[in-house]
């Protein structure tokens, strides 16, 4: 099988382009432009004085804007993962997204999404992502909890209300970071119009979101999924964003759970199905602590008390965090439990592996028989030769087994069907697919001929297949061991429980063996290791780059890792095809390359302390060519499958260092001791070497020197020397010894270290009393805002420093469950129907409630009408209300504060402009934003967010008024008093009522004075004015009403599956009234009448004769006598013509008409005649009046000249004066 294998592409240098350049600057040690900024400094002079002030401007203006509050930072240090919510209307591409992002990190492919699904996308950062449905209820939890939002758009479509409706919830609770991803780009035919397109949609969601929002465009698909550089350019980009604490999270703790596990009893739940449930959610902490016995809110399901909490150790681990790894990194690097992944599965007391069903070839049955032969004979289910096939042959105690699938996979033989598990999509079923080498190396090679892009791609592509099931085949034998382990003691194959204290004693135990294991599940355990961590060394390379090439690809990776996190906002659009390898390679090499040197010492010590516990191998003691020839043999041992292999303490297979025994010592060929770097890595060892400050050889010999140096014995006279002074005598005397050439060479090496850490310590000293000195006298360009965040750290490093040194079930205590752990909680008295209709796709999150907010009250509100709901909202019509962690149903009341101080009912929201909103429902802290939606109950045509607002109040000391009018008549009228009845029913009412003001109809304003003693309501009132007895009189008044006291949480999680969207509480009066048919009848009152008026005798003006006096003539009434009719006598009688007068009558006006018609001919010829001749008058004007202005210029001509002449004159005779 070796000589089949593919070789790998080796790793060329890249010797031109940015990246090239910017090596080399970096090798040379200097930047260009500071060379020519030094060689030619007028070039870089300043060259325009306003374009450099604006410049400043601009850039003081865009550092302003990035100003805000500071707040303390209270994320731990290993933060939860961060949660991504994948948004967008049905059918857009979004579990293509999340698979292809999850490719990109973890390159393992992910079925059906349900649920979380957690990865690691970095060294410091977790990944969690979580696709949003189309309901309500969905998009509404999400945006309460998601740290960064995805949100997906079909630009061959446009925009849909989805994406709007979810950008509204995101600005209600919170608004976390948004970024728009355009998908179905492909379907673009012309490329103007595609420009055209992403310009639209980009700036119509830089309208909704902010100026400057992000928007990657996904062009196409390549065999069903996105490009490959597009999504690593989003993952980058991902992997480095900052996120903005969110005040609702920061101040709540809260638990997107993962995993869901029910603990009622069986026998319980059999006696009654419908009895409350207790259930264990488990998942990462997120916001603030956790108090253990707090109370908490599940959205859709209720309020609930918890029972018990616990933390876990992490089942996806930061990798610097993580201290052994027993499973398969690509294993760790996902999990989503929901989603059937996640290789280990951790609960309160056990942890469970979950492993794919073919690798289980044993069924497990609830009653075994004890005997062994009786349980061999039941669990044969093979014929003899398969069994043949699958023994196992120790040749020698303490060796590895051989079975022929090892010889022939290493002898090149195994060539057979492999099986592989494929999804499925048309019978939405997992189905076993059988791959034949022969077709794997078929499309590798086919795989190659592809074009330069996908050649990366499908070579990690098979390298990874290689390894997983070279991973499949280790846990398989490891699953194999462990369960005829526990058949060989008599007991059942364990079900499900593997308790972690006795897995950890068995630990301690196996790693006391010295040198042979106990049995072979150690040897696999050592060898599934091994293979791992070769994996990981093969992840990142290809395995024919040199050290120095290694070194150098690793720089470049950490450069670009640095240019994303400092200009992660340039980095996104730009798509660089010559970018370097994403965050998560970056990752995989180090990890190849580094990941072995990790405590090295700690294995060391541990492999010395069981060599030593260990009882000695005398044949290896007294022959110690038994030891050469396994050390020549262990070429062939590997080759050959393990024939004598030996059990290693260590995990690696190709380096053993025992012990320091020397019988037992293996010659390290690794360390050449000539080499100077072999010995200047253990120099300080030694004496003479540089331990700790105080303690340095050349320091302490100082010390010696100062204390015992020169000395004079008094006594005798004799001066004695010093070290130093002695050997500066012996090197006068004899310079050419070679012993003393060397002591002077150990000794100058001395004095020159010494010299340099004096120097060292006078430039540390010089640069503390220098920042000293600018603390106290130089402020600098320190400003206020910096000041904030400057106090702000300094609260962050005490709350960290404070819990730091201790452990976590002490700190657990004191200041509750902390941000980033993984817990586990237990509630009980949960609804059956939560598990009984569970559905992963749905999140399920438990919301931390503070000490009140689980009280219910009335709610203060200012709410507006959403401008693109298409219906104004009516008064008690119910409402469901998004608030806090709840989603609930309740009866607002409408109102409006008027100048005085009165909050008036109103029947309706007002079109565009705020109104108050007084509810029945749980306390929430004050400025917490809500949403108002009138269904919940599938997807309408219109726009869903009916109303939003905020919480002003949380009390009872808003009184709510409504306007009534009581109406009353005259029934006796003196001259501005009147009686009124009809009004009230008795004299108390009256009483309470003396002092109003009332008015009529008609505008008479009056004031009620004194109830009358019959009939019993009427009263006695002043007007201004004497009223009518049709006059009807009105009393304006205000009645107090009270909110109705309803409040109904919504409950779709207890839904069955399928109708978790189709919740529906109370019914609207209007939809009462549509569902039952009942038509509204009209009160008779309020209809339109025919109005029917009877006409109006008005009598005759009379004005007084004194008054008729002043008037002037035209006003005065005049005194004249009515014509009467015309007399008899008088009237004309008619005339009868004879016909001759006819005739001569109808001849005249014949001839009238005639004349007429010639005299109107004649008329008009005479106009127009008229008409021309003024106009040619017209013409003969202007050419007068031209002619007057040519003669007055020629007249005014000759003037001025006359006068110019007289001028010269003049002047000529003054100067002959002179």
């Amino acid at each position: 099988m070796d000589g089949k294998v593919k070789e790998q592409k080796r790793h060329q240098q890249k010797h031109s382009g940015p990246k090239a350049e910017r090596k080399k600057l970096r090798k040379q040690g200097g930047s260009t432009e500071e060379d020519d900024r030094k060689r030619n400094p007028k070039a870089f002079a300043v060259q325009s004085a306003v374009r450099m002030a604006k410049t400043f401007h601009r850039a003081q203006d865009i550092k302003a804007k990035k100003h805000h509050i500071p707040l303390v930072d209270r994320t731990p240090l290993e933060p939860p993962p961060v949660v991504i919510v994948v948004v967008g209307p049905p059918k857009v591409g979004k579990s293509t997204l999340i698979r292809c992002l999850i490719k990109n990190f973890t390159r393992q492919k992910l079925g059906d999404i349900c649920g979380p699904v957690t990865i690691v996308s970095g060294k410091k950062r977790r990944l969690t992502f979580m696709e949003c449905t189309n309901d309500i209820n969905t998009m509404i939890d999400l945006a309460k909890v998601a740290d960064l939002v995805l949100m997906l758009i079909d630009a061959s479509f446009g925009f849909e209300m989805e994406t709007f409706e979810f950008l509204n919830i995101c600005q209600v609770h919170g608004f976390p970071r948004i970024m728009g991803v355009l998908t179905h780009l492909d379907s673009f035919k012309n490329n103007k119009t595609l420009r055209k397109t992403k310009k639209n949609l980009k700036h119509r969601f830089w309208t909704e979101v902010y100026q400057g929002a992000k928007l990657f465009y996904l062009s196409g698909m390549v065999y069903g999924e996105y490009q490959t550089q597009e999504v690593k350019n989003l993952g980058r980009f991902i992997s480095v964003m900052k996120f903005r604490p969110l005040v609702w999270q920061t101040s709540h703790p809260y638990v997107l759970a993962d995993r869901m596990e029910d603990l009622t009893d069986p026998e319980r739940v059999r006696t009654d199905p419908k009895c409350d449930r207790t259930v264990s959610l488990y998942g990462y902490l997120r916001g603030t602590y956790l108090k253990n016995k707090g109370q908490v809110h599940i959205p859709g399901v209720g309020d609930f008390q918890v029972a018990d909490v616990n933390f876990l150790p992490d089942p996806c681990p930061l990798p610097d965090a993580q201290k052994k790894r027993a499973l398969n990194e690509k294993e760790r690097l996902l999990y989503a439990p929901m989603a059937g992944v996640g290789g280990v599965v951790y609960d309160k007391d056990a942890v469970y592996i979950d492993l794919p069903a073919n690798h289980v070839n044993q069924q497990q049955e609830e009653v075994r028989p004890t005997t062994e032969l009786v349980q061999s004979l039941i669990d044969t289910h093979a014929t003899l030769d398969a069994k043949i096939a699958a023994s196992k042959v120790s040749l020698f105690s303490g060796s590895a087994s051989l079975n022929p699938t090892d010889m022939d996979q290493q002898s090149g033989e195994n060539e057979g069907p492999q099986e592989e598990l494929v999804w499925d999509p048309n019978t939405q079923r997992e189905r076993r697919k059988v791959v034949f080498a022969e077709e794997e190396e078929e499309e590798e090679e086919d795989g190659s001929g592809s074009s330069d892009d996908e050649d990366g791609d499908s070579e990690e592509s098979d390298q990874e297949e290689q390894e997983e099931d070279e991973d499949k085949d280790f846990l398989s034998t490891f699953i194999k061991e462990a369960r005829t382990e526990s058949d060989a003691r008599g007991g059942a194959p364990p079900v499900k429980k593997q308790k972690l204290e006795e897995r950890r004693g068995e630990g301690e135990a196996g790693a006391e063996v010295p040198v042979f294991a106990d049995s072979e599940d150690d040897l696999e355990m050592s060898e599934e290791e091994s293979e791992e961590e070769a994996e990981a060394g093969r992840a990142g390379d290809s395995g024919h780059c040199s050290e120095e090439d290694e070194e150098e690809s690793d720089d470049e990776g950490e450069e670009d890792d640095d240019d994303d996190e400092e200009s992660e906002e340039d980095s996104v659009e730009e798509d660089d095809g010559a970018a370097a390898a994403s965050e998560s390679e970056e990752e995989e090499e180090e990890q190849g390359a580094l990941r072995w040197k990790e405590g090295l010492q700690q294995k060391a010590s541990e492999a010395f302390l069981r060599q030593q516990e260990a009882a000695p191998n005398l044949r290896k003691l007294v022959y110690g060519l038994v030891v050469a020839k396994d050390e020549e043999d262990e070429e062939d041992e590997e080759e050959l499958g393990g024939l004598f292999r030996v059990s290693r303490p260590q995990k690696s297979k190709k380096f053993q260092a025992n012990a320091l025994d020397c019988s037992r010592f293996n010659p390290d060929t690794s360390h050449n001791w000539d080499l100077e770097e072999m010995l200047n890595s253990i120099r300080d060892c030694f004496v003479t070497g540089k331990w700790e400050e105080g303690q340095d050889a050349a320091t302490l010999l100082k010390e010696d020197e100062e204390l015992y140096g020169d000395f004079e014995d008094l006594e005798t006279g004799q001066v004695h020397k010093g070290q130093t002074g002695q050997q500066d005598q012996a090197e006068q005397n004899s310079e050419n010894d070679d012993e003393d050439d060397d002591d002077e060479a150990e000794e100058s090496l001395v004095r020159l270290d010494d010299e340099e850490i004096q120097k060292n310590k006078r430039i540390e000293k010089k640069r503390r009393l220098k920042e000293r000195f600018d603390a106290e006298y130089d402020d600098g360009d320190a400003t206020y805002f910096d000041d904030l965040k400057e106090e702000m750290q300094k609260q962050a490093e005490l709350n960290r420093a404070e819990f730091e040194d201790v452990d976590d079930e002490t700190r657990v205590q004191y200041e509750g469950f902390r941000p980033g752990m993984y817990v586990r909680l237990e509630i009980s008295s949960l609804p059956c129907e939560f598990v009984t209709n569970f559905d992963p796709h749905y999140p399920v999150i438990l919301g931390g409630l503070g000490s009140s907010e689980g009280n219910v009250g009335y709610l203060q509100m200012r709410l507006k009408k959403h401008r693109w709901h298409n219906r104004i909202l009516k008064t008690r019509d119910p409402l469901i209300l998004s608030l806090g962690w709840r989603r609930f149903q309740t009866i607002p009341l409408y109102h409006i504060e008027d100048h005085n101080g009165r909050h008036r009912l109103l029947k309706y929201t007002p079109q565009h402009m705020h109104c108050g909103a007084s509810i029945w429902g749980p306390i929430t802290p004050q400025g917490t934003g809500f949403l108002a939606v009138q269904s919940v109950a599938g997807t309408k045509a219109n726009f869903r967010i009916a109303a939003t607002g905020v919480v002003l109040d949380l009390d009872k000391s808003v009184t709510i008024v409504k306007k009534l009018k009581l109406i009353g008549y005259p029934y006796k009228i003196f001259k501005n008093t009147s009686f009124i009845k009809g009004m009230f029913n008795t004299m108390l009412e009256v009483a309470k009522f003396e002092g109003a003001s009332i008015r009529t109809v008609s505008g008479v304003r009056g004031q009620i004075k004194k109830a009358l003693s019959t009939p019993p309501g009427a009263y006695r009132a002043t007007f201004e004015d004497r009223l009518l007895m049709s006059d009807i009189v009105f009393l304006r008044s205000w009645y107090p009403v009270s909110v109705p006291q309803f409040y109904n949480p919504i409950t779709s999680l207890l839904l069955p599956v399928g109708q978790k969207d189709s919740w529906e509480g109370m019914r609207t009066l209007g939809q009462l009234k549509h569902d039952l048919g009942i038509r509204n009848k009209p009160k008779t009152d309020s209809l339109y009448k025919p109005v029917v008026r009877a006409p109006r005798r008005f009598n005759t003006l009379h004005i007084p004769k004194e008054l008729q006096k002043a008037l002037p003539f035209k006003s005065k009434p005049k005194q004249q006598q009515p014509k009467g009719k015309t007399p008899r006598d008088l009237q004309r009688p008619s005339v009868i013509r004879e016909p001759h007068e006819r005739k001569v009558a109808a001849l005249l006006h014949a001839l009238s008409t005639v004349h007429n018609y010639k005299k109107k001919k004649a008329h008009t010829a005479q106009h127009a005649k008229h008409k021309e001749f003024l106009q040619q008058k017209e013409k003969q004007e202007v050419a007068k009046l031209k002619r007057q202005k040519e003669a007055r210029k020629k007249l005014y001509r000759v003037m001025g000249q006359m006068d110019q002449k007289k001028q010269r004159s003049s002047l000529k005779g003054a100067s002959q004066d002179n």
